[in-house]
């Protein structure tokens, strides 16, 4: 018997034995809904294609609610599906209040918030409201109006230095490459931190704040759950856009203190969009991914009257290793606790290499994003499994990347002519290598494209010959699979009474090489995970019965042998 068949048996023994409370019904879910809910990320282009287009859609996401809801996630989180030229896979926005035409239509949108809905699952969807494309229409206006015009005010265009204008107004660079500094054709500068064709706009201009609060407003009256703030960190730029020094080099995974990031300026405008999100029925949220150089500036972002959550992308970094780790989770911890926020855990989304390949090929902890190289991928699963189920036993909201409950690993060998990255044909700054995170999933079938679509043509990336054993119905039913490891990893988390609580864990004291903490109920302790992170077996004793574990073990009757790379939860 496999041991996520052994996880189920033993589920239902214990829910027959009353020492697992019941999961909540879909119709009412509890209040704060946010605050442990499992979020699962949606890249829409790479989910499920209704068309046969080779692009993912609305109606594609859809079809598989059912799929999500089996799962046991909580709420999706949908990458940007609005009207865009797609410079940059749609973060370059030309109309918030549109469908592009790739992903389907408003009414698409609308349907599938209420399909989500009737399944119990949220619905939060991302905004970018640090830059818009260069196809927006006030973009547009500021290009044919000139230099004074108004449109011009709400963006950042600049004069250049330079006798004759020639030079960019600062040092800026761009996180993906180049300068940040455009010229157009009568001779001034706009600000891009990001690509050319991704305009920042200019915060401090008051028509810039009422857009963005009217834009809040039709989604929600649309009847979404929450956002996700894309480039949290980013609207407000220092005064007088000051230099950086001629060394300064920005990535996108990690850009530290300087003029255009985590200005305290921010704060102010989150506080006038938590009142507008307290407005609504329902515990509607917002997200912030909030770059910062310490977990205390990122707290700043989820104090009681702004955002709910925030990323903890330095937990996505650590290193793999006892010290690393536990040294993280308790500064994580301690930062929201300060706040009363929820902590976040993730290990992967659309930005960074697959933790099935990054957690063996960076131990040290470097950064995420950075460009993948092979590893032995038996190994690699074995390590992401590992981590997926310690994360998923922290206090507080995880966070899943499609595919990573299928042990998904990177794409590195994608053909150049296939990269969408802008980022990819820039000569310097962020990598350009997150297509292989964005490669679509495979959900049936022994060819590619695996299900994705409805006529067998190919996908707007292609799909490893690999992924045959990978795919939705290869894994669906099969004891030992990686997706039958979240199912009941998640259906734990869900009606275990000791992992609601989002401050409640206590370390234990543990052989060298292995992580283990205790989480509580009525103030006794009634769950405990042990991960062994080290590269030898370890045995330890056996402090109740096993709920789960991400690999193999030898279970005797006082001592189980955990394996390298090995997570096991136990009842207490």
């Amino acid at each position: 018997m496999g041991y996520v068949t052994r996880v189920s048996c033993l589920l239902a023994f214990l829910a027959m034995t009353d020492q697992l409370i019941a999961p909540p019904t879909v119709e009412a879910p509890p209040a704060s809904w946010w605050r442990n809910a499992v979020i699962y990320q949606i890249y829409p282009r790479s989910f499920a294609d209704s068309n046969g287009d080779g692009i993912g859609d609305l109606p594609g996401i859809s079809s598989r609610l059912p799929y999500l809801k089996d799962l046991g996630v909580d709420a999706v989180w949908l990458s940007p599906f609005y009207s865009s030229p797609q410079a940059d896979a749609g973060y370059d926005v030309s109309d918030y209040r549109t469908v592009d035409p790739i992903f389907g239509t408003v009414a698409d949108a609308s349907e599938l918030i209420a399909g989500a809905h009737a399944f119990g699952l949220r619905v939060i969807v991302d905004l970018v409201p640090n830059h818009s494309s260069d196809q927006h229409e006030w973009f547009q206006k500021a290009l044919a109006e000139g230099p004074g015009s108004l449109f011009r005010e709400r963006y950042h265009f600049r004069p250049g230095k330079g006798e004759n204008g020639e030079l960019p107004p600062n040092d800026w660079p761009s996180i993906f490459g180049g300068p940040a500094w455009t010229r157009v054709a009568d001779g001034e500068w706009y600000l891009h931190l990001f690509a050319p064709a991704q305009p920042d706009f200019n915060w401090e201009h008051p028509a810039v704040r009422d857009e963005f609060r009217t834009i809040l407003r039709f989604w929600l009256d649309l009847g979404v759950d929450g956002f996700r703030i894309d480039v949290a960190h980013g609207l407000i730029k220092e005064d007088g856009l000051p230099d950086v020094g001629s060394d300064a080099e920005w990535h996108l995974l990690g850009v530290g203190e300087s003029p255009c990031f985590d200005r305290d300026g921010v704060h102010e405008i989150y506080r006038s969009w938590r009142q507008i999100l307290d407005e609504y029925p329902g515990d509607r949220i917002a997200v912030a991914e909030a770059w910062a150089p310490n977990l205390t500036r990122v707290a700043h972002y989820v104090r009681e009257d702004e955002l709910h959550q925030a990323f903890n992308f330095s937990y996505l970094g650590t290193a793999w290793n006892v010290h690393e780790q536990r040294q993280m989770i308790d500064e994580s911890l301690a930062a929201m606790n300060a706040v009363g926020a929820p902590t976040t855990w993730t290990l992967s989304n659309h930005d960074v290499v697959r933790h099935t390949t990054r957690l063996l090929q960076r131990a040290d902890g470097e950064v995420a994003g950075r460009k993948p190289v092979e590893v032995d991928p038996v190994a690699g699963l074995r390590r992401a499994r590992a981590a997926s189920a310690l994360m998923l036993a922290l206090p507080g909201s995880a966070y899943i990347y499609q595919g990573e409950e299928l042990g998904l690993p990177e794409v590195i060998d994608l053909p150049a002519e296939a990269r969408q990255d802008p980022a990819f044909h820039r000569a310097a700054g962020q990598d350009g290598y997150r297509d292989g995170c964005r490669v679509p999933i495979p959900w049936s079938g022994e060819v590619a494209p695996y299900g994705f679509g409805p006529d067998g043509g190919a996908s707007w990336l292609p799909q490893p010959d690999s992924w045959a054993g990978l795919s939705v119905a290869a894994q669906a039913g099969v004891p030992d699979s990686t997706l039958e490891l979240y199912r009941a990893a998640l259906a734990v988390r869900r009606s275990h009474p000791a992992l609601q609580p989002i401050d409640n864990l206590r370390w234990v004291t543990a052989p060298a090489g292995v992580l283990a903490f205790e989480r509580f109920a009525d103030g006794a302790p009634v769950f405990r995970c042990t991960v062994n992170l080290g590269d030898q077996p370890v045995t330890v004793d056996r402090p109740g019965e096993l709920l789960l574990t991400s690999g193999p073990v030898e279970a005797g009757p006082d001592q189980v042998v955990l394996p390298p790379d090995t997570t096991v939860w136990w009842s207490l």
